[in-house]
């Protein structure tokens, strides 16, 4: 063998090493990042939903909200730019961000990147905890979103490349994960401060404990092999390896790593060498996963749960506990994710969950339509308001448990060292600019699309799995500088991936 080690019938390489304590709480720490942007995401449906809010911040809405007379169609009662521009303005300045975070995550490393991200959040979460008017709340919702824009960049790129190959998957997730426990704290911490006087300012300035945590933690990570050696740290690195590999038998690794960073360097362009033929595969999946994963329509139950549930006839109280309940199944099904990911694999998440999507998604439409109709007059009976909640569920664990996590995970991993940097830019950047555009026009498409909104989203469903099914090679267990086998082992991609990027720019023979 050579050192560390072997080779299956498939070419792939598989090194010497266990998951140690110290990779799983590091990993744990960044993973935080998610924190950040799971309380946003959770948060901000619920202020909106809250009369005192709506009465300081947005009074036309609170009028058309309460309004008995009929002349408001249940559909558009929430339909106004400005309040939309609120939740949507975080993920317009995540857009920018990403841009800036790239260049910094390559040049100060992955550790940087996260504690400006938690230094971001934390100002925003002040500053909209302290709003004395519209132009405060934005402006902290801006600082907000350049925190999400660096966070996003660095964690799932940091936990990719500390992760071992064969739990990669699994600890990857733990930033979706953390995600998931953020939009349940948010949701809890809702229910609870709707009741007080000023329990919005608590609700948005709580969200600086997740950015306090993040910083302190990021301080004591330690930062990734791949960075270092990418930073010309190579005796760093190597002593990395080995204390997150818990072996002192890591050469074969770290000579990859070093092949890969090399080849990396050669390139000075990585923005315009990602668009090379070679590089098409990548591309490709870093600008439609996360383009699709919005477009699955979970931002709408994310962003707008409460006042959606409203909406629909939920009352205050049942509207933000409802929140809870789905909240409560997104952690859930993302810890079902996260032990069958590396044993199941990518693609039949993926498969399974746009499946699950698609078929709650069409009865949700139909519920909705049988009893709102196109005037968007009436309201469901407990009965059948639990009947819908319980469709809403179970399209939020499919989520859950396919595009979520793995809308990170595997834009995250299947690019090499030498455009990694420019191909999570681009995931963070679509996703945000496609997060924004949503949380902008989705109380407007409701107000116009009515019940057929559902059946828009359920469409892009169907396309987005039939897009997986037929062009995404299965990824698990993969170490990441080897990930170019994959593409050209795969009947499509082979053709634009070339003999030289093979194994992540190496062409070292592999031990037998």
């Amino acid at each position: 063998m050579g050192a560390g080690a072997f080779v299956e019938t498939s070419g792939i390489k598989h090194y010497e090493g266990r998951v140690t304590p110290y990779v799983l709480m590091t990993c744990f720490v960044a993973a935080m990042g998610g924190l950040l942007f799971g309380y946003d995401l959770g948060i901000t449906g619920g202020v909106t939903s809250m009369d005192e809010f709506l009465i300081k911040f947005f009074p036309r809405v609170y009028k058309k909200m309460k309004d008995e007379t009929h002349n408001t169609s249940q559909y558009c009662k929430f339909d106004d730019e400005i309040l939309t521009l609120f939740t949507s303005s975080l993920y317009l300045a995540a857009l920018i961000a990403s841009f800036f975070a790239s260049a910094i995550t390559r040049m100060m490393g992955r550790k940087t990147s996260m504690f400006l991200g938690g230094l971001f959040f934390l100002i925003g979460a002040i500053l909209n905890g302290l709003a004395a008017n519209v132009e405060m709340l934005i402006i902290g919702r801006l600082l907000l979103g350049f925190g999400v824009g660096f966070c996003n960049q660095s964690v799932p790129v940091y936990l990719s490349e500390m992760a071992p190959a064969k739990i990669r998957g699994a600890l990857n997730i733990g930033f979706q994960m953390m995600i998931t426990i953020g939009i349940l704290a948010a949701n809890l911490i809702n229910y609870g401060t709707s009741k007080h006087k000023n329990g919005w300012r608590v609700s948005l300035g709580l969200g600086a404990v997740p950015a306090i945590l993040l910083c302190l933690g990021s301080l004591f990570l330690g930062e990734t092999p791949n960075s270092l050696i990418e930073r010309g740290n190579h005796e760093k690195a190597k002593a990395m390896l080995k204390r997150i590999r818990g072996t002192e038998n890591v050469d074969e690794e770290y000579q990859d790593l070093v092949d890969a960073s090399e080849e990396a360097s050669r390139v000075e362009h990585p923005w315009k060498n990602i668009t090379q033929p070679e590089y098409r595969p990548q591309l490709t999946f870093v600008s439609f996963i996360p383009f699709f994963q919005q477009l699955t329509g979970i931002n709408v139950i994310m962003f707008y749960a409460p006042v959606l549930f409203k909406i629909l006839g939920f009352g205050d109280d049942a509207s933000l506990m409802s929140s809870v309940i789905s909240g409560g199944v997104n952690v859930v099904a993302t810890l079902v994710s996260v032990f069958t990911v590396d044993k199941f694999g990518r693609r039949f998440l993926f498969l399974e969950g746009g499946l699950q999507m698609f078929i709650c998604q069409v009865i949700i439409g139909i519920l909705i339509a049988l009893k709102f109709g196109v005037t968007g007059q009436g309201s469901f009976t407990k009965g059948e308001a639990d009947l819908l909640l319980f469709f809403i569920c179970a399209y939020v664990a499919a989520f859950a448990w396919s595009w979520g996590p793995l809308g990170w995970l595997v834009p995250s991993e299947v690019c090499a060292l030498e455009v990694r940097p420019a191909g999570q830019a681009i995931n963070v950047a679509v996703n945000m600019f496609f997060t924004f555009m949503i949380a902008q026009v989705f109380l407007t498409m409701l107000c116009h699309l009515k019940f057929g909104l559902f059946f828009f989203f359920a469409g892009f469903v169907a396309i987005m799995t039939i897009f997986i099914a037929v062009l995404l090679p299965e990824t698990k267990n993969v170490p990441i500088e080897e990930m170019n086998r994959v593409w050209k082992s795969h009947w499509f991609w082979t053709k634009y991936v070339s003999d030289h990027v093979v194994g992540g720019g190496n062409n070292k023979k592999v031990d037998p």
